[in-house]
């Protein structure tokens, strides 16, 4: 007979109790060993702060330029104004010469010169404050958690509206100071509410939850940006990639999702999407109209019969 948790004693519970903390801590802690050195933006422009950026390469180099590998967007910051450089153990930093000079803990690096980091130094750059945290830093681990959390839907994994929103100018700005190709690829469940009606919720969430993991690990790359816009509407954003390759990606897309058997509860749920796509015009510099036009084509879509897969009339191959 199985005991309730009454008729269990003191020391039963209170070994139990000790086991799973021991347990979880311990995990937690051989995470957070792995966990790569961080900067952790303090104070800057709005959007930046509490940002962490893992230096888990070689060399970084921060600037207001697009193709710095951490960019930061404020005026007081140089193009190229600092490189971070990992050599074995020890974390360098240095001043590229920028206009308003690097700073670690109020110190004014010469430029040139590197500068060996130590666990919560602070760097200034401009008028930019970044705490450095070294390697197996529980705080760097607990930092990407949370910002893991923040960022990303509970039920599906995408990214969150809010991390699309801030998201989104960013790479239309890099795509415009690079002359890169950007697509977008907006789409959302045909006749979801009628899959919650004949099925329930439940089984709502679970076509939700395995569409998205279809399009995580089978049709994305891992520099694609994919997103959950709301209820059963999904965005990614093609960094780098001409028309044609989207179009390609959206029709593979809408095919796999077709051609997936979705069963729940021993019920199969017939599951199909409908997609618009468009890619950034030479002289489109607004995000928001980028994507008002990708989602006008989703509407097309669905008034033109649902799955299927529409380009922006703006667009041509």
């Amino acid at each position: 007979m199985r005991r309730s948790i009454t008729s269990m004693s003191a020391e039963d519970v209170s070994e139990k109790t000790s086991i799973v903390g021991s347990d979880t801590f311990s995990g937690r802690m051989q995470q957070a060993d792995q966990a790569p050195p961080a900067l952790v933006v303090l104070m800057g422009p709005g959007g930046y702060v509490g940002k962490q950026f893992a230096l888990d390469k070689q060399e970084y180099i921060l600037g207001r330029s697009a193709e710095c590998s951490i960019q930061i967007d404020d005026k007081s910051v140089s193009r190229n104004h600092a490189r971070i450089q990992i050599a074995g153990s020890e974390v360098l930093v240095s001043d590229m010469g920028s206009a308003n000079k690097t700073l670690v803990n109020g110190a004014t690096l010469n430029p040139g010169s590197p500068f060996k980091l130590k666990n919560n130094d602070q760097i200034k750059i401009g008028n930019v404050i970044m705490k450095f945290l070294e390697k197996g830093n529980i705080e760097a681990f607990t930092n990407k958690e949370l910002n893991e959390k923040a960022t990303r839907d509970g039920l599906t994994g995408a990214y969150t509206k809010g991390a699309l929103i801030e998201r989104g100018p960013e790479v239309m700005k890099r795509a415009e100071t690079l002359n890169e190709e950007l697509s977008l690829i907006v789409f959302d469940i045909d006749f979801f509410k009628k899959i919650n009606d004949q099925f329930g919720h439940s089984a709502g969430d679970y076509v939700l939850k395995e569409l998205a993991r279809i399009i995580t690990t089978k049709l994305t790359r891992s520099e694609d940006f994919f997103a959950r816009y709301g209820g059963e509407e999904f965005v990614i954003i093609l960094i780098n990639n001409p028309l044609k390759s989207a179009m390609e990606v959206a029709e593979r897309i809408r095919t796999t999702i077709q051609g997936t058997t979705f069963q729940y509860d021993g019920r199969v749920i017939p599951v199909t999407i409908s997609i618009g796509v468009g890619m950034r015009l030479h002289d489109e510099t607004s995000w928001d109209a980028f994507f008002k036009r990708a989602d006008e084509a989703l509407y097309m879509s669905k008034q033109g019969g649902r799955n299927r897969v529409t380009m922006s009339p703006a667009n041509s191959l």
